[in-house]
């Protein structure tokens, strides 16, 4: 395979992308200032398709299961490729609630997913705890959710970055300017030509293409990071996605005790500043369903940029000839990497996509 391609982005959607073409025999530059970085690296790591479902976004399930489906498979290249673990955790998801009013979602959920066939199981209070010890007095009911799973998101792009390097991925570290078919336009002045540009930018990626102008913005997010220190009740070992009088928090594990906090959501523009008011609401929301993190060290505070779409659904697909789009991922990007990467290759490679893809072609926008 002949054709050069240029992916503008290197959070875990270029970088899977990019990974994914030089395996396949392309030539591959990846542009972008800070690869690595960005919401990606400030991502809670959640692959819960499931748990994350809602009556309306049905395209969006199919898309989300068919990736998680492909996510142990991807993992397991990856570490060969890499020569490092990319962290996926396989323990499953607990959805859990505090009030009468959580419990009665839990259950429209749960009927919800049931009729789709999806796997689910309702707990009482008594039986959560006895999954995860952690969970405290005020949790009042549950799902069991074994096929959500989790990956820490900083191993993750560190092995993408290194199964790059290792397939012969360049890096352009410039900022651009401009996205068109076959050519980026840097900020210096410069350009990189190619046979197929993929812009795969995130919450930028209306900035570098004006046909995405009013698509794709970015939607503000807010994570913790904390450690479990000596003395206290370890972290639970599955990922908890909580509503706490409504209020949604999740608490997603890592190695060696860690957890991540999660995710306050804003129309704030480009704004990256952490605001004291998501940190208080995400200590006191996630407190009252695991009391002892009032005794873990507090390691980081940080805000990303979710690229939200007008449906939540991502745009895959052709713009047009010699530009193709791969954004608009919301929440979802690092569970929908997998399936993202293999369309963009198969639709470089000029094959057939995935069914479950069809329907975030980037037409139906239009």
């Amino acid at each position: 395979m002949s054709k050069a391609v240029v992916v503008v982005g290197g959070g875990v959607i270029g970088l899977s992308i990019a990974w994914q073409l030089a395996t396949a025999g392309f030539a591959v530059r990846v542009v972008d200032p800070a690869p690595g970085t960005g919401s990606s690296w400030v991502a809670g790591g959640m692959l819960a398709p499931v748990t994350e479902a809602w009556p309306g976004e049905e395209d969006l399930l199919t898309l989300g299961a068919a990736s998680l489906r492909r996510w142990p498979e991807f993992a397991a290249r990856l570490h060969t490729a890499a020569g490092r673990d990319p962290g996926l955790h396989t323990a499953g998801t607990l959805a859990v609630g505090v009030d009468a009013a959580d419990r009665d979602e839990l259950v429209r959920l749960a009927e919800f997913l049931t009729s789709l066939g999806r796997e689910v199981r309702q707990l009482s209070a008594r039986e959560v705890r006895r999954l995860e010890p952690s969970l405290g007095p005020s949790v009042r009911s549950g799902l069991d959710v074994p096929e959500d799973l989790s990956v820490d998101n900083r191993l993750l792009l560190a092995a993408l970055r290194a199964a790059c390097t290792a397939t012969g991925v360049e890096f352009i570290a410039v900022e651009v300017a401009e996205t068109l078919p076959g050519k980026v336009l840097l900020v210096n002045g410069s350009t990189v030509d190619s046979d197929v540009t993929v812009l795969a930018a995130g919450a930028w990626s209306a900035r570098l293409c004006p046909r995405l102008d009013g698509l794709i913005r970015p939607v503000k997010g807010e994570i913790l990071r904390l450690r479990h220190r000596h003395g206290a009740l370890r972290p639970p070992a599955r990922t908890i996605r909580g509503l706490v009088r409504g209020k949604p928090v999740y608490l997603v594990p890592r190695p060696d005790n860690g957890l991540v906090l999660g995710a306050t959501q804003y129309e704030a523009g480009f704004d990256t500043e952490v605001v004291t008011g998501g940190v208080r609401d995400l200590l006191r929301d996630a407190e009252e369903l695991v009391p002892a993190i009032a005794e873990y060290a507090l390691l980081e505070c940080a805000a990303g940029l979710r690229p939200g779409s007008v449906d939540n659904l991502p745009l895959l697909g052709w713009l047009e000839p010699g530009l193709l789009v791969a954004t608009g991922h919301h929440r979802n990007g690092i569970l929908l990497a997998p399936v993202t990467a293999e369309v963009v290759l198969d639709l470089v490679a000029g094959k057939e996509i995935t069914p479950e893809a069809q329907a975030a072609d980037p037409g139906r926008s239009r």
